[in-house]
């Protein structure tokens, strides 16, 4: 299971952003989750309240999770697709020349103090 990994991972990062902004007190993680990216999002939200009850800067804050949209370019024609419903081969032209362009990423978007 990865994704308390990447929970532990966040928390790290959003404390050493507190520490820099002299925050005592954090809300709210917004988390941009690409659809590819291979994390579960409810995996990821169950680790996420687990691991934040054990932060005293972040104890009980809440993680807002966004999905970005697995989209491809197709080299051959020049179109984009989404990538969940028509896979690796363009579904305009056929190719295979191919590549993704977005839904893979992890993005930490805000961090909301109190």
């Amino acid at each position: 299971m990865h994704e308390l990994g990447i929970a532990f991972y966040i928390i790290k990062v959003v404390e050493r952003v507190a520490e820099d902004n002299k925050v005592t007190s954090v809300s709210k993680v917004s988390l941009e989750l690409g659809e590819v990216s291979g994390v579960i999002p409810k995996e990821l939200a169950d680790c996420w309240k687990w691991a934040v009850k054990k932060k005293e800067l972040m104890k009980d804050a809440e993680l807002l999770i966004e999905k970005i949209t697995a989209l491809t370019y197709c080299e051959s024609c020049e179109n984009i697709y989404e990538t969940v419903q028509h896979g690796r081969i363009c579904p305009h032209c056929g190719s295979e020349r191919t590549y993704l362009v977005q839904g893979n990423e992890i993005n930490l978007k805000e961090i909301v103090a109190c």
